[in-house]
């Protein structure tokens, strides 16, 4: 499935990692880590249990996280394998969690509007972030919390994010980040504004080389976090 805000190409890439998406020692090894600090911080920014949209869900990991905190969550992605395997990871737990196959602009297309929406780790993904922005503006409610993650395009990314962390600790399949799609928060920052929305708080995600845990913190130069309010 592709469009607009969504890559034939990225599709088939995590589409043919599905199958192990749920594996903490496999590819998506670095999203189990860091998934407990993002979803405490966008907790954190919540007055209580909501409804949320979480964009490019794939495999589940971050809307699991969020249904099991009580949130009446849909994720959605356009890799159908994902989605199999987030159904099938989250069968029999009584969540409030659903997924359908599907890209945001169609849920525009429908007139569906959430108080909350996440994507994670969706942005430096795409064609075109700023049209990709635009069309998760669309789909908040007034007053609505969008919370974004992803990569800033430093020297230091390029070195951890992209060489450590794909060639040399092996940690992400080469070929998983392209770091010229990397975006800074200068970048994030004015696509959010320029689609009508309302920066408030950011922070970055800073992982323990000893311990490989991830924690929240002020900076920013390779992993952050971003949210904004319609």
């Amino acid at each position: 499935m592709s469009g607009g805000t969504v890559s034939a190409a990225e599709v088939w890439k995590f589409g043919r990692l599905a199958s192990r998406w749920w594996d903490p020692t496999g590819p998506m090894r670095p999203l189990h880590r860091m998934n407990p600090a993002r979803i405490g911080w966008i907790e954190g920014l919540l007055a209580g249990p909501t409804r949320i949209l979480d964009v490019g869900c794939g495999g589940g990991l971050a809307a699991e996280a969020l249904a099991r905190r009580g949130h009446d969550v849909l994720g959605i992605d356009a890799a159908d394998e994902a989605i199999k395997v987030a159904r099938a990871h989250a069968e029999g737990r009584g969540l409030r969690l659903a997924y359908r196959t599907c890209l945001a602009e169609d849920l525009v297309a429908e007139g569906l509007r959430f108080p909350a929406i996440t994507a994670l780790e969706v942005i430096e993904h795409v064609p075109d972030p700023a049209g990709f922005v635009r069309v998760l503006a669309g789909l908040l409610e007034p007053g609505g919390l969008l919370v974004l993650s992803t990569l800033n395009r430093t020297r230091r990314s390029w070195i951890v994010g992209k060489l450590g962390a794909e060639y040399v600790l092996r940690m992400l399949p080469v070929g998983t980040h392209d770091w010229k799609a990397f975006i800074t928060p200068a970048e994030l920052a004015g696509m959010l504004r320029a689609a009508g929305l309302r920066v408030g708080q950011t922070c970055g995600l800073l992982v323990d080389p000893l311990t490989g845990r991830w924690r929240t913190g002020r900076d920013m130069g390779v992993n952050y976090m971003m949210a904004a309010v319609r």
